[in-house]
């Protein structure tokens, strides 16, 4: 299953979602994949053409043909790996754990955050100050701005 982002066709501005169903999973030219389901979360790739219009780049049609046949076992692909937040090869164990629910995100995850090595209670800290002036500077601006508004004989009030 492939989860395509919205506004790639033009009779809807919907996310749609393909299926690729085989008849005999065990047939010999790959690797046994009964029992197991290929989510891929293309929800994120594409780049806007225009305001209403997304297209997948030729390098995003690669990662998604890439990774099927990778998970497929075809000869000459690389080894399938499963990679958080785009794609995960499902159990049909996992998916009945699941209640039988096939959207792919949520097999596939969030991706893998980057460490930016600064210890959580050290960022909180510094974004709590960034946030403390900030507003301070935005009761300073608000104070300007009802005093332009007064002189210009606008006042408002709150509440």
């Amino acid at each position: 299953m492939v989860a395509l982002p919205g506004q790639l066709f033009c009779s809807t501005p919907i996310p749609a979602c393909l299926w690729f169903l085989v008849r005999d999973p065990k047939n010999g030219l790959f690797r046994d994949r009964r029992c197991e389901t290929l989510f891929i979360d293309a929800l994120k790739m594409g780049a806007l053409i225009d305001r209403v219009h997304r297209e997948l780049t030729a390098e995003d049609i690669a990662r998604i043909a890439e990774t099927y046949h990778s998970w497929r076992g075809d000869s000459g692909a690389d080894k399938y790996e499963d990679v958080p937040g785009f794609c995960k090869s499902a159990r049909i164990e996992e998916i009945r754990k699941n209640g039988h629910v096939l959207t792919p995100g949520r097999y596939v995850g969030a991706e893998a955050q980057e460490d930016d090595g600064e210890p959580f209670e050290e960022k909180m800290q510094r974004l709590t100050a960034k946030l403390e002036e900030q507003f301070a500077e935005s009761a300073r601006l608000e104070k300007e701005i009802r005093a332009n508004l007064q002189g210009l004989g606008h006042e408002i009030r709150c509440g």
